[in-house]
Order: structure tokens, then sequence, then C-alpha cells
């Protein structure tokens, strides 16, 4: 299998991760350097950074389903200064590209976390979570093409980086929303995120069990509605796209690619399987060998 040039990158393999899926500080403090030796992921995208610290949503954070989870974990992260001073020289050290994945509520804040991230020479490209669907900042914005186009023209100019616009499924035209990311100077797309979703407390109540009462449904289950919405914005535009959701095998991530995808991310599996970037890297390879 060969190299693949994703935005100016070169990427051993397609396979990278989920952003929030994957958390390589805490593997690190467990498998030590050998995690660097053989890093399950051809670039690491980081978790979602916002400007001000997030402690997250309140407990129960998971629901499991039939075939995958709803998680409303709620995005808790150090914020941007925590991040750039406690984190990123960690991830720094990573043997891979990093991507850092970032949200704010307006433009403003996209501005500065793109225009901070800009200066680290650490980060090789910036992903904009616009589709998030466990707060409500980011949701309206990635649903609607032309509000979505608003806040490319701001942020666009804020970095010579490469901009990833990770689009939300919940939408009536996510391939419409993937056009006006690119006619607005975004170098590549990546979806699906999870799908919004709810669970209720066992018994007659109907009460919801999770802390944020809504949350996003991954796994399995989303796999069929992935490969329909990455077919339906790679035949859209002409930048890279990064396909998710559901992806557990090998084969799924061929599929993914011949769906138009550049790059193949693998998300809640990894809670079942931390090495499951790296099999899955294995069993494509095996795919894909002539």
């Amino acid at each position: 299998m060969p190299p693949v040039d994703f935005c100016g990158m070169e990427l051993a393999h397609p396979i990278v991760n989920g952003s929030g899926t994957f958390d390589a500080i805490a593997a690190h403090a467990v498998f030590g350097d050998a995690l660097h030796e053989h890093f399950p992921f051809a670039a690491f995208v980081s978790k979602t950074i916002t400007i001000a610290p997030r402690a997250g949503n309140p407990p129960p954070r998971l629901w499991e389903t039939a075939s995958g989870m709803i998680n409303s974990i709620g995005l808790p992260n150090k914020g941007l200064a925590g991040y750039l001073e406690s984190d990123l020289p960690k991830l720094a050290a990573l043997p891979v590209p990093l991507i850092t994945n970032v949200m704010g509520s307006t433009a403003a804040e996209l501005c500065e976390l793109v225009a901070a991230c800009d200066e680290q020479d650490a980060i090789r490209a910036i992903e904009l979570n616009v589709s998030c669907p466990n707060v409500k900042t980011g949701l309206d914005i990635g649903a609607d093409p032309v509000s979505l186009a608003e806040v490319m023209r701001a942020v666009r100019p804020r970095t010579r980086k490469p901009l990833i616009v990770k689009l939300t499924p919940n939408t009536a035209d996510v391939a419409l929303v993937a056009a006006a990311a690119e006619a607005e100077g975004a170098d590549a797309v990546s979806l699906i995120n999870t799908l919004r979703a709810t669970a209720q407390k066992p018994g007659a109540s109907g009460e919801p069990w999770l802390g944020g009462v809504t949350g996003g449904m991954s796994g399995p289950a989303v796999r069929a509605v992935a490969l329909a919405q990455v077919s339906a914005v790679a035949a859209r535009v002409s930048i890279p796209v990064i396909g998710m959701g559901g992806v557990q095998r090998g084969e799924h991530a061929a599929q993914m690619l011949r769906a138009g995808a550049t790059l193949v991310a693998v998300g809640t599996e990894s809670f079942r399987d931390p090495a499951a970037g790296s099999r899955i890297a294995r069993e494509l390879r095996r795919l894909l060998e002539p």
C-alpha cells in the first residue's frame, strides 16, 4: 500500500483516528515509548479544543446500543491556553503529523482558535468541528451552508495550514454543505460525525438516561449512513474526504475508499480495541495488494 498524499502531508497509510476517540497522552502514560514505535494511526487528530476550558456534561455520559453507543461527553478539554501549554508539547512528540480539532460558538472564537494554531509549527493541519451534536454551538453552523460559508470567509485568512471541515450528518443535504465549505477555501472535509440520539432510563418514567439528555450515536449502526453520505460528498467536491462511521475492519475501510474517501478514520472501534488502527491498516493493506 503506497503512502497517501493528504493536503501536502505524506502519510504511511490511509488510517487515522476520529477526534476524541483515542487519547494518545493517556496511552503513552500506559504503554510508554512502545506506543510511538507502533503508533496505530498515520496522523493523529486531537480531541476538540475550545477557547475556555470545559468540564463536559454531567454523568452518565455513555449508553450502549444494540450496535454501537451513544455518547454525551460534552467536549471536556483544558481550553486553548491549557492545550498549548500542556498537551501540545506531548502531542508534538508523536511520530505522525498532528491535526488539531477546534470548535467555537462564533466565527470570532473560531478565528482566535485557528490563528493560535497557525502559530504552532507542531500543528500540521486544523480541523473545524462545526458538527458536534452534544452542544448547541456549532450544530447550526454545520447544518446550514450559508452560515458555514460566512464562518469560512472569516476563518480562512487566519491560517496558511490546511483546513479540514468536519461535517454534521444531521442536515438535509450534507453534500450542499460540503460544497459551501469547498467554495470558501476548505482543503478537505471529514464525515460523518455522530447521529443525534437519546436514551431513556429503564422503566416507565421515560426520563433521559444521559446527563446531557441527548448525545451522538456511533459504531456499526451508523456505517450504512456514513457510506451514503461519504459517497454523496465525494461526488460533489474535488477536495479530499476523510470518511468515518462504524469502521471496524479493513473491509469497512476499503468500502469508504471505494465510496470516494482519501483517508478513513477509526472511532468507536478504538474503545473496544486500542490497537484497532494498526489492525485495520494491516487488513486494508492485504485487501489492496495485487
